[in-house]
């Protein structure tokens, strides 16, 4: 599926989910006079959906390369807080909502990282490129990929109808 808007990403669906449930948590009364950590938390949560967005609306492959990882480097940043959180006497009583949300940090540093895998080596350089004569191109290269793997199937799908015929001729 090819998106058109960054908004229509699972993952930066996610990732503002992660923002508001981090914006939620960082409400109770255990963060205050903790402004550093509860200020770095929300900058972390909210930096891994921006530099998703930034990444989409660039218009190159590599410029998304680089916002997904500094994304996935906001949202090892949040982890690391919540390990932190986890590890600190005034949060206790936040147990159950920290593991959550490290799942969910956790959830989209994973789709991060499929994401970006999946485009480490992709011919398409990205939108900022894609005039006519290459879009012309990349059209005729999967035509002919459709083309040679639909004379593969017929051939595989011949050879197996061969073969059932000569086995029950013999």
């Amino acid at each position: 599926m090819t998106y058109q808007r960054f908004e229509d990403l699972p993952v930066w669906q996610a990732a503002m989910e992660l923002a508001v449930r981090v914006f939620t948590l960082t409400e109770d009364r255990a963060f205050a006079n903790k402004g550093d950590l509860r200020n770095q938390l929300q900058r972390a949560a909210i930096s891994v959906g921006n530099n998703i967005a930034e990444g989409f609306e660039r218009g190159t492959t590599q410029e998304l390369l680089t916002f997904l990882y500094i994304a996935r480097g906001s949202a090892g940043e949040v982890r690391s807080m919540l390990l932190l959180t986890e590890r600190l006497p005034h949060f206790t009583h936040l147990k159950s909502e920290i593991s959550d949300l490290k799942s969910l940090v956790e959830s989209i540093s994973r789709q991060i990282r499929g994401w970006a895998d999946s485009l480490q080596n992709s011919p398409i350089t990205g939108q900022r490129y894609l005039n006519e004569p290459v879009r012309q191109q990349y059209q005729h290269q999967r035509r002919s990929s459709e083309f040679w793997q639909k004379l593969e199937a017929d051939h595989r799908r011949r050879m197996e109808e061969r073969a059932a015929g000569e086995a029950s001729e013999g």
